[in-house]
Formats: structure tokens, C-alpha cells, sequence
């Protein structure tokens, strides 16, 4: 089982609950910095892609798990019965756990395109990406 740090900023916050899901399998992570959007709803968006229910619903338990274990409160769950999308709220980073398909239907990293944008590496550190805004 991988240990986790306690991060020190908001940014950490997002980078932590990737690697979560990425311990867990997820894939098609991305960490949308949200901060010089104006109306943005948070800081932060944490994007994940699962391929089954029961991948969602263990990936949505891991990160709930570990962000309790290193003193960072209980999220806002919404979702949590849904069988394609999960959204953990920790004000400041809003994590996105989807099934593939919710995720190629609703295009967050789209919407939200004007966004500085982060993948992780295998080693787990955030390495900045750009994902090219199309109008299909």
C-alpha cells in the first residue's frame, strides 16, 4: 500500500487525491488549475476515469479514506449511489470520479478548457499538459 504525505497547499490537495486514484487503476487523470478562472467554483478539479462500478466505488473510498487519515476533512458526496459519476467536494478541490463513458459524454477538461492543465507521471508527480480545444 502506497503512504501519502500530508500536503501543504491546494495544489498538493489535487495532486494527492490523483495519486489516490491512480493507486487504484484509474486512468485519463487530469488536474485542472482552476485559480485565474474568475467564476470558478473551486481552486482546483481532479478528473478520473474508471472502467466499472466497482472500480468507481473503490476509487471514491480511497481518496475519502486518505484524505480523513491525513486530517483534511470530510468531503461533500455527491453521487455517491450513481453508477457513472462521483464528485468528492473539499472546497478547494473537487474531485471528479467517473466511469469512462460519463467522462467522454460530459468533456469536463472541455468545458473548463481555459484551464492550466496537469497529468501525473508514473512516479506520481503533476507534469503540465495541454489538451487541444475542440469545437467537435
Amino acid at each position: 500500500m502506497t503512504t501519502f504525505a500530508k500536503p501543504r497547499s491546494q495544489k498538493g490537495r489535487a495532486v494527492l487525491c490523483a495519486r489516490v486514484a491512480q493507486s487504484k487503476l484509474a486512468h485519463d487523470l487530469l488536474i485542472l488549475d482552476l485559480t485565474n478562472i474568475e467564476s470558478a467554483p473551486a481552486e482546483f478539479f481532479v478528473l478520473a476515469s474508471c472502467d466499472s462500478v466497482a472500480q468507481l466505488r473503490a476509487v471514491t473510498e480511497a481518496i475519502d479514506e486518505q484524505c480523513k487519515q491525513l486530517g483534511m476533512g470530510d468531503p461533500r458526496i455527491h453521487g455517491k449511489s450513481s453508477e457513472s459519476w462521483v464528485v468528492l467536494d473539499y472546497f478547494d478541490v473537487v474531485v471528479h470520479v467517473m466511469t469512462t463513458e460519463a467522462r467522454a459524454f460530459y468533456t469536463l477538461e472541455r468545458l473548463w478548457g481555459d484551464a492550466d492543465m496537469y497529468t501525473l507521471t508514473n512516479a506520481g508527480a503533476a507534469k503540465s499538459v495541454t489538451i487541444r480545444k475542440s469545437l467537435a
